[in-house]
């Protein structure tokens, strides 16, 4: 017998978009949230930069020319009425934050101080622009705190380390979710009337990435296999700067503050690419001119890694070729990069103040997800119908305010501005609706029959083995540079990959923290959302943003300016979605 909760409005996630949603729709609602992690440990505290909001507190900027790098930097995939909203939301949404109680570093009259991100520009001079607010490099960190002491105030009710295993479904009504408590191994059946999917990104299918062993997907995964649609799948970010061979992220704050990367003779690379905006340039660029710099002999000791420089004399030596008259030293690094500089020390045994730093792409951040619309509600197909009762915010949505590249930042905005407005759409939904009727005996039972199925199989595959066979094969035919024979490959060796995972080796079969059985469950989504990553791949023949096909290295606006939304029901179906413009059109992307 599962146990049973009710609830007006419930978040599963406890991140960033998931928290901020809690704290909104508990204003007026009973709400709840369910984390498969203690909340603190959520991903939203890995983000180190900044948030950006148009505040012009060191220089002139306007939410305006945030919009347009957005677009821009996206590659004139975002929906730019949503962009708009982004952008212009985010300047209440910093300062709502600070009211919250967020310590945000401050410039020497008391503002909240700001710094240089990539891609964020003043669009008439095209320089980069000082947008980013923070907290020293622990940004993320101190919204994910500040959220939920303010959610704990408000009295939301947290299940911490419940791991959710299925939706609800009537027709097309959500009312809740099942999901399993991880310290028994007992199900709980969570009824609502209002639910929303915060549950993250999937980086976990690549090997080298910045994304924690949570990160599996979980909500994206679910929905599919309810035969909802998921958008833009194809588009995944390579961040160019992680821990070489480990992935773990230096933040763009790095490039914010001055470093710039150097190949294998020294040089400067980025000029040579870009040479207005350089070591600023938007993430997918910078990702391709680092892989471009080890194919053409040109990485460290001719290896696959270049460097990221950020030793203080360089960058004085860079501020005064760029006629920039400010100057740094090693205390100024500490203080405003100082969990960046840590874990240069700590996992590589590399001191950035005196020694370069080897970095190399890492899988980073989804574009796409679960389609919703500007109020975070979640569509049922590419006409824009809607699930009644479902919601989601964060990187597990695709809003597509992201369009084929995030520029640095933008995430953090992302998860306050439409974890927000789903908090209140949830709220006034919750308000005006009853609670659905549903079967409390037999809601849970494909839960329970699906982990049971992992607990008991009596095979000869290891969930680590095959975990370990697609992560290796994603980096090499679904990473930076993409092929069609390459992934077409991808997808045959998936197809096997799934067939194996029918044959589970399994050694703990108990009920309480089975790790066993919760990380192979994660294998199947991780599975899932690989097969219709790469069909999607596949299908969109043009280069955009962070999808780049060496056998379309162009950019095809005449039949892809459209999202791409992917059902998986027995096969894989792709339609399009036009893009949303309303300013700006497509342009040819120069810095």
């Amino acid at each position: 017998m599962a146990h049973y909760h009710q609830f007006d409005a419930l978040v599963v996630g406890a991140g960033g978009a998931g928290l901020m949603a809690a704290l909104y729709a508990s204003k007026s609602v009973k709400t709840a949230v369910i984390s498969k992690l203690y909340p603190t440990r959520s991903h939203t505290g890995a983000a180190q930069g900044g948030i950006s909001a148009a505040l012009g507190n060191i220089e002139q900027d306007k939410w305006e020319w945030h919009a347009y790098d957005t677009i821009k930097g996206g590659d004139f995939l975002c929906d730019q009425d949503a962009v708009d909203i982004l952008c212009k939301d985010a300047i209440d949404a910093v300062i709502d934050l600070e009211h919250m109680g967020l310590p945000f570093d401050r410039t020497p009259d008391g503002k909240i101080s700001q710094r240089r991100f990539g891609g964020h520009t003043n669009n008439e001079t095209k320089q980069a622009v000082q947008r980013a607010c923070h907290a020293a490099d622990r940004t993320g960190h101190m919204i994910l705190q500040t959220l939920y002491q303010n959610c704990i105030k408000n009295d939301v009710k947290f299940f911490d380390e419940f791991q959710m295993i299925d939706i609800i479904m009537d027709g097309n009504k959500c009312n809740g979710i099942v999901a399993v408590e991880l310290s028994t191994g007992e199900t709980h059946v969570f009824h609502s009337k209002a639910t929303m999917l915060a549950t993250g990104g999937f980086g976990k299918m690549w090997k080298i990435t910045s994304n924690a062993h949570s990160l599996t997907g979980d909500g994206p995964a679910i929905l599919l296999r309810r035969n909802l649609p998921l958008e833009d799948m194809e588009f995944y970010q390579f961040h160019p700067t992680g821990v070489y061979r480990m992935g773990i992220l230096l933040s763009e704050a790095a490039r914010g503050e001055g470093a710039v990367f150097i190949n294998g003779k020294g040089e400067r690379f980025m000029e040579h690419y870009m040479p207005t905006l350089k070591d600023l340039a938007p993430r997918d660029i910078c990702s391709r001119c680092i892989y471009q710099e080890v194919q053409s002999g040109r990485g460290i000791d001719g290896k696959d890694f270049v460097y990221l420089d950020f030793r203080p004399e360089h960058i004085n030596k860079w501020f005064e070729a760029d006629g920039n008259p400010k100057r740094i030293d090693a205390h100024y690094l500490e203080t405003r990069l100082p969990d960046i500089i840590e874990f240069a020390r700590v996992y590589l045994g590399v001191d950035p103040i005196t020694d370069p730093v080897p970095i190399q792409p890492t899988a980073h951040y989804a574009m796409g997800g679960i389609p919703t619309n500007n109020n975070a509600q979640v569509l049922a197909d590419e006409s824009g119908n809607l699930v009644e009762g479902l919601y989601s915010a964060g990187e597990a949505a695709c809003v597509s305010v992201h369009g084929a590249n995030r520029l640095g930042t933008n995430s953090l905005v992302d998860l306050v501005v439409f974890g927000k407005r789903g908090g209140i759409a949830m709220a006034e939904y919750a308000k005006n609706a009853s609670f659905h009727p549903i079967n409390k005996e037999t809601v849970h039972q494909y839960s329970e029959d699906s982990l049971n199925a992992i607990r008991n199989s009596k095979g000869t595959e290891r969930p680590a083995a095959i975990r370990k066979e697609l992560q290796v094969m994603m980096d090499e035919k679904v990473g930076v540079y993409r092929t069609g024979a390459g992934l077409r490959q991808a997808l045959e060796i998936i197809t096997d990959l799934q067939a194996r995972f029918k044959n589970l080796k399994i050694d703990d079969r108990g009920m309480k923290w089975n790790t066993d059985v919760s990380e192979a469950w994660e294998l199947g989504c991780l599975l899932d959302l690989a097969e219709v990553t790469a069909a999607a791949a596949l299908w969109r023949e043009e280069s955009r943003g962070g999808h780049y096909r060496e056998d379309f290295p162009n950019r095809d606006d005449k039949k892809f300016l459209n999202h791409s939304i992917v059902w998986k029901n027995g096969k894989i179906e792709i339609k399009m979605k036009p893009v949303r413009i309303t300013r700006h059109q497509p342009v040819e992307r120069k810095y």
